[in-house]
């Protein structure tokens, strides 16, 4: 095994000092491995103190695995965890006699067993060795590393199965601080004690603002700002999540919806290759920002997908398993149109069925997201272009593109902490700050409503009108609305309302701009 020695450079990641690539960082170094870079690799340094940094990880030298492929193996499932992508890519360029060689040398150690059944469970392919008939069973991913399922013990290798998915789809997420210290705050319990605290016709108006908020966020998420009647229809269905269970036609159902039957967008799963980007003014050629999953990988993603949702439900923490879902389907990219829109209705639906929401009722995670605009972009593109040098393109005579190279494992095998970390604070975000305010607005609303009939009595619409030409202005009447639409009004009643405004709603009675 040829190893990169003292290098400062890997790819592109920069390293904080010269070291030698270890662990899956050599292996895909001495393998040109065309595949994604895991988002921290991993190197010897030159001294017993070397630094690290967000891309790096060094160690001292104690810790050289040396030269040997197992070895560099063993360091990664150690020190780095499981990453299906690498060890995809890396099985396919193995000869099997090299790993059967590899595993016989120690079969019944713990990492020997994992990498015996994980180029398996990767490969499809059986090994020439004996089932083992003694031995302790180990986990195929260390649950303190990386999120996994309870699992099935597998007598052959005498490991624990608990992959958190299925060959054709299993994305990973890392155990990190900062999610660790999210389960630890109790949030599906505090959102109950929010909503439980609030009077039920209070909730239920809440759930209609929210709704209709989240559908307009989502669409202007996308650049669109669409007409009333087609935000409240896709709010109706955001409402609907978790009601019924995932399955293609319901995943056409929701795209068919989206697109609101546009004779120019093509539903169902594509049939030609797709990206998201932009095109070329002058040639019209593709800019590709992210690049599609090839049209013939569609079904076996999708049903993966499908597979993982259905059958996992309950047995991951419910940022975890709404994060894979949902990231997972925009990366695959599998319609024509809509995706976007369906990407965060699938988190809606994955926290509806782990217990976030009530009837009607969700999390405006579209709405939390569009304040956070530029964080969403750039963690979406964070693994995007991990992949975009690696997949090999033809534009197409439409000035589409065509992938001439395989890239199916860059789909079904990606690591997507950084996206769970971001829907974490998105959901810490809507439980101590986004619903409490909401549901305090209308209490509120509600307080300013009765005391203005107090000083003169309003049809609901007007006193609506009045509060949102009052908070347009920072407390108070424009001459205009004075002399016009609110002209009936004494000077007295309206220094009245215009107090009674600043009261209730003090951070609203503040000069515009």
């Amino acid at each position: 095994m040829q190893l990169l020695q003292g290098v400062t450079d890997f790819r592109g990641a920069a390293l904080p000092a010269p070291a030698t690539p270890a662990g899956y960082a050599a292996l895909i170094g001495a393998f040109d491995l065309a595949v994604p870079l895991p988002y921290r690799l991993c190197g010897i340094g030159k001294h017993h103190r070397p630094r690290s940094n967000e891309e790096w990880r060094l160690f001292s030298p104690r810790y050289d695995p040396g030269p040997s492929v197992g070895g560099h193996l063993t360091f990664a499932l150690k020190y780095e965890g499981v990453n299906l992508a690498v060890l995809s890519g890396l099985f396919s360029a193995m000869d099997p006699k090299d790993v059967v060689s590899l595993v016989a040398a120690t079969p019944t150690g713990a990492y020997a067993r994992r990498i015996w059944f994980l180029y398996e469970w990767l490969t499809g392919t059986r090994l020439n060795l004996p089932d083992l008939t003694r031995g302790n069973y180990v986990p195929v991913i260390d649950p303190e590393v990386q999120y996994a399922l309870p699992g099935r013990l597998v007598s052959r290798q005498r490991v624990r199965d608990n992959l958190p998915g299925n060959r054709s789809f299993c994305p990973l997420v890392y155990r990190t601080e900062k999610l660790v210290q999210f389960e630890g705050q109790g949030l599906l319990h505090r959102a109950r004690q929010v909503m439980d605290a609030v009077p039920r016709d209070i909730m239920n108006r809440a759930a209609a603002f929210l709704l209709l908020k989240d559908s307009r966020s989502s669409y202007a998420i996308e650049g669109e700002s669409p007409p009333q009647n087609r935000a409240e229809r896709w709010g109706r269905i955001i409402g609907e999540a978790g009601d019924r269970p995932l399955s293609l036609p319901e995943l056409e159902r929701l795209q068919s919806i989206v697109v609101a039957d546009s004779p120019f967008v093509a539903t169902g799963l594509r049939n030609h290759g797709g990206f998201v980007g932009e095109h070329d003014r002058d040639t019209g050629l593709p800019i590709p920002e992210h690049i599609s999953a090839r049209p013939d990988d569609l079904p076996a993603l999708i049903d993966g997908l499908i597979e993982l949702e259905n059958t996992t439900a309950g047995k991951l923490p419910a940022v975890v398993a709404a994060t894979v879902i949902a990231f997972g389907f925009v990366y695959i990219h599998p319609f024509s149109d809509g995706n976007g829109r369906i990407h965060r209705y699938l988190l809606h639906h994955v926290l509806a069925r782990n217990g976030f929401g009530g009837p009607g009722l969700v999390f405006p995670v579209s709405a939390v997201i569009l304040d956070r605009i530029e964080t969403y972009r750039r963690v979406l593109q964070r693994y995007s272009r991990r992949t975009l040098e690696l997949i090999e393109w033809e534009p197409t005579e439409d000035n589409n593109i065509q992938v001439v190279n395989e890239t199916v494992d860059m789909y079904r095998y990606i690591d997507l902490t950084p996206q769970t970390e971001f829907i974490a604070d998105c959901i810490e975000t809507t439980v101590k700050e986004y619903l409490p305010r909401e549901t305090q607005f209308l209490r509120n609303y509600d307080q300013f409503r009765a005391e203005v009939n107090a000083v003169v009595d309003m049809p609901d619409k007007t006193v609506n009108l009045l509060y949102r030409v009052l908070a347009d202005n920072g407390g108070h009447l424009s001459r205009r609305h004075r002399e016009k639409t609110f002209a009936v009004l004494t000077d007295d009643q309206t220094a009245a309302v215009e107090n009674l405004f600043t009261a209730i709603f003090p951070d609203e009675a503040l000069p515009p701009g």
